[in-house]
């Protein structure tokens, strides 16, 4: 066991030198540098070994008291009471409604959790170093998938009953556990809600861009529901080359893609809503306040974390789907 009066924390940086501390500690009892049972060191020990003050140390450990992972007995000073335990969580980019997912997460669980995030960022090389980095480290893994013959192997590696696929329904057996949201079905299902809307336009158009990794399934869904509804469309991929057009309604599965069209609209003097219209994919909280409000087809990210955290500090198996729905503002 290492020496453990001796904790290392960052010299700058936005986290509280307390907070570094507690996050410390919670990690040596995970990594079972500290096990259940053992004496920490004294206030007055960590606080001359860290370079802290006595009232930081102190701060530290009544967070940790208050969280049931330490105890203290009069006289004898404060010792591990609980164990920690680590959670990997692999997303794939950090974007907004990302965010959302993550903060529903790590809100969903108990004091005693760890979360390690990780971005494998479409790279199969970052996705495999992530996987075989973290074998036999974590109690529980929540895993964002993504499209590539390599993903089944590297996911295969990790124990089944300990991984929860999320988000994207690729490259799941039957056996997996898994929490994703329906890019199909469910899709189609919300353009319906929207049709009336659509009417009011002469065509739609999906700005599905060649650098999006967004399932194609929603692409097939889109073709379904305009040759179902008689609407003429066009898909879009060449997006840096696009142009918005009067009374068309767009569909972009890009943020990027959505400023460039409020910036046409802009310097085309178009007002969203009336001139054209636009319903974006992916709920993220400054949509609402965008130019009067931007319509959205989107998944429930609080709710897919806060699933996630439940098959996380349950023993039992999970399998569901979270459905999408539309959320209409004025931009349509």
């Amino acid at each position: 066991m290492k020496n453990t009066s001796v904790f290392e924390l960052v010299k700058e940086g936005d986290i509280p030198k307390y907070q570094q501390l507690v996050d410390a500690i919670k990690n040596a009892i995970a990594k079972k540098e500290l096990i259940v049972g053992v004496t920490l060191p004294s206030v007055n020990s960590v606080s001359k070994s860290s370079k802290l003050s006595r009232d930081t140390v102190f701060k530290a450990y009544l967070i940790l008291k208050e969280q049931g992972i330490i105890d203290s007995v009069p006289g004898k000073g404060y010792y591990v009471a609980g164990e920690t335990r680590k959670v990997l969580l692999v997303l794939d980019t950090f974007k907004a409604y990302k965010e959302v997912l993550y903060h529903s997460f790590i809100n969903n669980l108990p004091d005693n959790f760890i979360t390690d995030v990780q971005f494998h960022h479409y790279s199969t090389d970052n996705f495999k170093t992530i996987i075989n980095n973290s074998l036999g480290k974590y109690y529980k893994y929540v895993v964002m998938p993504f499209d590539d013959k390599e993903v089944p192997e590297v996911l295969a590696t990790l124990p089944m009953d300990k991984l929860v696929l999320i988000d994207w329904n690729i490259h799941f057996q039957v056996h997996n556990n898994y929490i994703f949201q329906d890019f199909g079905q469910s899709f189609y299902d919300s353009l319906i809600e929207a049709k009336d809307l659509f009417k009011k336009y002469k065509a739609v158009h999906f700005i599905y861009p060649n650098y999006t990794h967004h399932p194609f399934e929603t692409i097939r869904f889109f073709k379904k529901y305009c040759n179902d509804f008689n609407f003429e469309y066009q898909i879009i991929t060449d997006s840096k080359n696009w142009k918005i057009e009067k009374n068309i309604a767009y569909i972009s599965v890009s943020d990027r893609v959505l400023g460039q069209f409020l910036e046409q609209c802009q310097e085309m003097k178009y007002e969203p809503g009336t001139d054209v219209g636009i319903l974006s994919y992916n709920e993220t909280p400054m949509k609402k306040f965008i130019y009067k409000g931007i319509s959205v087809v989107s998944t429930d990210f609080k709710e897919l974390g806060t699933k996630g955290a439940e098959f996380v500090t349950s023993n039992e198996g999970m399998q569901m789907y979270i459905p999408t729905k539309l959320t209409i503002r004025e931009s349509l």
